[in-house]
């Protein structure tokens, strides 16, 4: 069967499994929606976690970024699992123990003000809308390769499944899709991985192959062989770094600390019955996360060294199948700057004729090396899986912050429980469109933007959280400041050396603050945050002893009953 066919039944099969799913877990509270009624068991809670954290930046453009930065790459590793082990052991049990659902709910309560609960609001919203953005980008991107219609029409179609089970069954459904995403998307992921790693250097686990020698009799060890075709294209060894140690230690930071502040994954924690669930259910979350990160260094190095050997020095008329297909899609081209109708791929910009988008590698992979179509197909499925599931739990975020934290604790607190989940479901279906437009337009390929969201939740939520928990004189004019001040120098970083939009062109590395990039940017914000919220509440009211009193209750480890949940 072609990989058309194969394409239509595997993602046919997935998407008729999640619908399936939201339609058997309907919400019928807010209970429901928002937190899955706290019923969830903790391998399942993990899973549903796992996936929702594994999103399409990790699937689809992480191993793209590590094939083509090398050693730089490592920084998202890093950061991204040092950032899910800083929130599972520091933060999420404290917020659990809260009994605070949203960070913006957590935020309001603590610091006893409305003003800081509507402050979280917009930056959980400006977290999410641009996390998101790089999700339904990834969406759009599968759809075009894998079922032949355009990134814009891949999105729409996205938009509308992601839409359907994400209102109609709230955090229930999503928690149970999710599940069910977890384990097409490891699947699709690892099945490539271990037939490219036995195809080129005889060991079918790839994190053992990504260190082997190859099996074609040269003796030559894979990253000496990736190594010494960079440095003949001009690029940098793969296994050298490029960026200063500031800009790596800045964005891994930001990245860490980023995730510690996701609202989507704190949420997490708040759908199992008790804090000692929400541990365990964080610890199989971190072992199912692991499988995926320690192979998307394997795979980012196969499918660099494959795709610089069917492509460096070909006649583009002997290019193979899967070159033209992709060319298609707008997301690899080949001009040929000396009419040779050679293809010269090199670090040269005036000389190099080959246009890859980083976001191809890990979809185009199986084609590159030449697997089977349902292998293909699989990846596919996978890609829309890892998409899908953090886009559902995004949208519930954003639905449960204007519906909950906004209508129901600031504009109207007598709204009842049944406009009250008519109002989440209105706005998940706005956040959609919203969500749409990005993926439609986006700031970047998937990572970067994922990445840029990092920023804005280091710049925002971090400080706030931690001070909330932590310092117990942290008053709420120290914490709105540090939020507002953050947040503000983060959205301008990213919107004059990302998007360049103060200028004729996005300005040159070189102008770049201490050499910081804007995806590491996030950590400086967060450190202004942190001396101005520190800074502000030295000259302000100090905190209401009963706000102290609540902080300590929090902080004793054990021996004290949760704080009821006050929803």
């Amino acid at each position: 069967m072609s990989v058309l066919t194969w394409t239509y039944i595997l993602v046919g099969v997935t998407f008729s499994l999640y619908i399936g799913i939201a339609i058997w877990s309907k919400a019928s509270s807010t209970k429901d929606f928002y937190v899955a009624g706290g019923g969830v068991s903790p391998i399942a809670n993990g899973m549903a976690t796992a996936a929702d954290w594994m999103s399409a930046a990790s699937f689809i453009s992480m191993a793209g970024i590590i094939s083509f930065s090398g050693y730089d790459g490592a920084v998202y590793l890093m950061g991204w699992t040092g950032g899910y082990v800083l929130l599972a052991l520091l933060l999420a049990p404290y917020l659990r123990k809260f009994g605070k659902f949203t960070v913006p709910d957590f935020i309001g309560d603590r610091y006893y003000s409305n003003k800081a609960r509507v402050v979280a609001v917009i930056c959980a919203l400006l977290v999410s809308f641009t996390y998101v953005a790089g999700q339904m980008r990834g969406v759009g991107i599968v759809f075009s390769r894998f079922l032949e219609v355009d990134i814009d029409t891949g999105v729409f179609i996205g938009m509308a499944i992601v839409l359907f089970y994400a209102v109609l069954g709230g955090m229930k459904g999503i928690t149970y899709t999710q599940v069910a995403q977890y384990c097409v998307l490891i699947f699709a992921f690892m099945v490539p991985a271990i037939f490219i790693s036995f195809q080129m250097t005889g060991n079918p686990i790839p994190q053992l192959g990504f260190g082997s020698e190859l099996s074609d009799g040269s003796g030559m060890y894979l990253l000496d062989k990736l190594d010494g075709l960079n440095v003949e294209l001009g690029f940098n060894e793969y296994t050298d770094n490029t960026k200063s140690m500031l800009d790596i230690f800045a964005i891994t930071l930001a990245l860490m600390v980023g995730t510690a502040g996701l609202p989507h994954v704190i949420v997490r924690f708040f759908t199992v019955k008790k804090v000692k669930d929400a541990r365990k259910s964080a610890g199989i979350a971190l072992l199912l996360i692991v499988i995926l990160y320690t192979t998307a260094p394997a795979v980012a190095a196969f499918a660099r060294t494959n795709l610089i050997d069917s492509l460096s020095g070909i006649y583009y008329l002997d290019v193979p199948n899967w070159f033209k297909t992709w060319e298609s899609t707008g997301l690899i081209s080949f001009v040929d700057l000396n009419l040779d109708g050679i293809i010269n791929y090199s670090a040269n910009i005036n000389t190099n004729e080959l246009i890859v988008d980083k976001d191809i590698m890990v979809l185009a992979n199986p084609e590159i090396a030449n697997l089977p179509n349902w292998v293909i197909a699989l990846v596919a499925a996978g890609g829309l899986a890892a998409a899908l599931s953090t886009a559902a739990g995004l949208l519930l975020v954003i639905s449960a912050s204007v519906s909950h934290d906004l209508i129901k604790k600031v504009i109207n607190p007598q709204i009842t429980e049944k406009g009250e989940l008519l109002a989440a479901r209105l706005s998940a279906f706005g956040a959609v469109l919203v969500a749409g437009y990005f993926g439609i337009n986006p700031p970047g390929f998937v990572a970067a933007v994922v990445a840029l969201a990092f920023g804005l939740a280091a710049a925002s939520f971090f400080p706030a959280i931690i001070l909330g928990i932590f310092y117990k004189k942290m008053n709420k004019e120290g914490a709105v400041s540090g939020m507002i001040a953050g947040t503000l120098l983060m959205l301008f970083y990213m919107c004059k050396y990302k998007l360049g939009w103060f200028d004729a062109v996005i300005p040159s590395k070189s102008d770049w603050w201490f050499g910081i990039s804007p995806e590491g940017f996030g950590s400086v914000a967060m450190c202004v945050n942190f001396i101005v919220s520190l800074l502000v509440s030295k000259f302000t009211k100090p905190t209401p002893e009963h706000i102290k009193l609540l902080v300590e209750k929090i902080r004793i480890p054990s021996g004290v009953d949760e704080v009821n949940n006050n929803h």
